[in-house]
C-alpha cells in the first residue's frame, strides 16, 4: 500500500520521500517503483528512499503492517505535521496518538495491492479510495489539503466527519473477507459460491456491524456484502497471501480489533471467533487476544 501511493504520488510529480528497512530502501534507491495498476497503468519512478527520516515532511503516511509498526517508527526521528495511518484494524491508532498526539488522524486505503518484489507493486481491482477523519477539528484543512493531492495523483480520497466511520466501514468488510478466505484457503468467488461458507461470510459481517454500529459508526452488512459481490471472484486476502508465504498474518490486528471492541461492548460474535481460531490454527499462532 504505501509503494503503490508513494509512486503514485511521485508519478503525479508530488515529491516524496519513502522511508524502509536499509535494504529496502536501497533497493528502491537503485532500481525505483515499478507499478502495475488497472486504475492508473503501468509506470516506473525514481523517488528518494532513506533507512530513517531525520527532515520535516508535511504528511507522513505510515503503510506498515501491524506486527512491524513499532520496528517502523523506530525509523522517524522527524515531526510530521500530518500523520495519517493506512493500517487494517484499530490498536494502532492509541500507538500513533501516543506519538504524535493528535496530528495522528484516522485513515484507512481500499486496495488490493501486492507487493511481488521490492519495488514491484501490482494493482489488481478497481478498488481504491482513501479517508481520513481526524476527532481534532483544527486538523480539516490539512488532510482536505493531502486529500488534494491524492486526487491529483488519481487517488480518490474524501475527508469523513468520524473516524469511526473511516476505520469501521472498511473493517467490516475486510474482517469477513479475510477470516473466511483465509480459514477457507479459496478465494472470494467460491467463498460466495458456496451455501457453507457464504453463511459464514455474511454472518462475519453482520457481527462485524453491529460492532461497528456499537462503536458509533454507520455500518451495514448489506453494504459490505454489496462491494464484496461487486469484487472479482478471484480475490485473495493479503491474510491468505500472508499465510501462504509463511509470514505473520495480521490476524489480531484484524479479528483480534473487532473481537475486543465487541467485548468492551458486551456483543457476542461466535463466527467471527470461531473463524480466527481456524485461521490461527492454519498459520501456527495464537489466537486473537480479547
Amino acid at each position: 500500500m504505501g509503494g503503490f501511493v508513494a509512486a503514485a504520488l511521485e508519478h503525479a510529480a508530488h515529491p516524496v520521500v519513502v522511508i524502509a528497512r536499509e535494504q529496502t530502501a536501497a533497493v528502491i534507491e537503485r532500481e525505483g517503483l515499478e507499478v502495475d495498476s488497472v486504475r492508473l497503468g503501468s509506470f516506473a519512478v525514481r523517488p528518494r528512499a532513506v533507512g530513517r527520516l531525520d527532515d520535516p515532511v508535511d504528511v507522513l503516511v505510515v503503510a506498515s503492517k501491524a506486527p512491524a509498526l513499532e520496528a517502523a517508527l523506530e525509523r522517524i526521528g522527524a515531526e510530521p505535521a500530518l500523520v495519517v495511518p493506512l493500517l487494517n484494524g484499530l490498536d494502532h491508532m492509541s500507538v500513533l496518538r501516543e506519538r504524535f498526539g493528535t496530528r495522528a488522524v484516522a485513515g484507512s486505503i481500499r486496495i488490493e495491492a501486492e507487493r511481488r518484489a521490492p519495488g514491484r507493486i501490482v494493482h489488481s481491482s478497481g478498488f481504491l479510495q482513501i479517508e481520513m477523519a481526524s476527532r481534532d477539528p483544527g486538523r480539516g484543512g490539512q488532510m482536505q489539503a493531502f486529500a488534494r493531492v491524492l486526487e491529483d495523483a488519481q487517488i480518490p480520497a474524501a475527508v469523513l466527519a468520524s473516524e469511526a466511520q473511516v476505520l469501521w466501514s472498511k473493517l467490516v468488510r475486510l474482517n469477513a473477507l479475510a477470516l473466511t478466505t483465509s480459514a477457507a484457503d479459496r478465494p472470494l468467488g467460491e467463498i460466495r459460491s458456496d451455501p457453507e461458507w457464504r453463511v459464514q461470510l455474511e454472518a462475519a459481517l453482520g457481527e462485524g456491524a453491529a460492532v461497528g454500529r456499537a462503536e458509533g459508526a454507520e455500518v451495514s452488512a448489506e453494504v459490505a456484502l454489496s462491494e464484496l459481490e461487486a469484487a472479482h471472484a478471484s480475490l485473495r486476502s493479503s491474510m491468505q497471501r500472508d499465510i501462504e508465504a509463511g509470514r505473520e498474518p495480521e490476524l489480531d490486528a484484524i479479528a483480534g480489533s473487532v473481537l475486543r471492541a465487541a467485548a468492551r461492548h458486551g456483543l457476542a460474535c461466535p463466527t467471527i471467533e470461531s473463524l480466527a481460531v481456524r485461521v490461527a490454527q492454519r498459520a501456527g499462532i495464537p489466537a486473537p487476544l480479547v
